[in-house]
């Protein structure tokens, strides 16, 4: 009763099944993978935040590339703020979704030296060619507290260096165009603003990172390693339901013929 396993129709199902197997074995180990990277990332966010504070100069210099490891440790800088050539960088959204710019300003050393500082989001001008308006930053020294992030690339960020932007418009955060702009040194890198707070409303900034959620790929994963469980058990049924209904078939066509056989005569 089990011929039927040959037939086209059940050959091509049971190696779907066998495709499907390792392929969603696969799947699950990827988010596993996501959900551990997710872990180590939240661990390494809380021990960087929760930091001494350095200044900026112990952990970057010109031309230096920032670490993995070095992300998001709060550091400090100590100099005055070089508004005149202050840029902002397009297509920034704030904490509620709304698309504008970040202001990006360079900040003199006070022992010399630049350093770029994020001070956070503004709304976007309303005709994309002019330059929004953005609130004065401190005069005077300042000193200035924030988290180190690593200057942006297109392939670290996803996000294309658009050429023939307007004056003072910028699509990523990169010391090394900056440095080319300013014509002097500029460590590699920048601070994402956290002190001092803006006098008023703007700019708003930048959010901390999220160091407790986990996101769903440990569940994605558990989901995926059931499927695989799943696959033999349905297969299992499916054939077992086959079988039954061709015995059934076959029961009811023996009775039918039985049924259809004349009656033998009486002597």
């Amino acid at each position: 009763m089990y011929r039927f396993l040959l037939t086209r129709q059940w050959v091509i199902l049971t190696l779907l099944g066998l495709v499907l197997i390792p392929t969603m074995i696969e799947l699950g180990f990827w988010q596993f993978h996501r959900h551990e990277h997710r872990v180590e990332q939240n661990s390494l966010i809380s021990r960087n935040l929760d930091a001494q504070p350095v200044p900026v100069t112990e952990l970057t210099s010109p031309g230096h590339t920032v670490p993995r490891s070095d992300y998001w440790r709060t550091v400090t800088a100590t100099g005055t703020f070089d508004t005149e050539h202050e840029v902002v960088v397009r297509r920034r959204t704030s904490d509620d979704d709304r698309i504008g710019v970040h202001v990006l300003t360079p900040l003199d050393l006070k022992d010399g030296g630049t350093v770029l500082v994020n001070r956070g989001w503004v709304p976007a001008a309303p005709n994309q060619t002019a330059f929004p308006d953005v609130p004065p930053a401190p005069r005077g020294e300042v000193t200035v507290t924030g988290r180190l992030k690593a200057d942006e690339t297109t392939g670290s960020s996803g996000i294309k260096d658009l050429a023939g932007l307007p004056d003072r418009q910028v699509m990523l955060i990169n010391s090394e165009q900056q440095s080319q702009l300013l014509s002097r040194t500029v460590l590699g890198g920048y601070i994402e603003q956290t002190e001092p707070a803006p006098s008023g409303d703007l700019p708003e900034q930048i959010a901390r990172p999220d160091d407790s959620s986990i996101g769903p790929h440990m569940a994605y994963a558990v989901q995926w390693w059931l499927f695989v469980a799943a696959v033999p058990v349905g297969w299992i049924i499916l054939v077992r339901r086959e079988k039954r209904d061709r015995e059934q078939a076959a029961a009811e066509n023996a009775t039918a013929e039985a049924a259809e056989q004349p009656e033998p005569a009486s002597a």
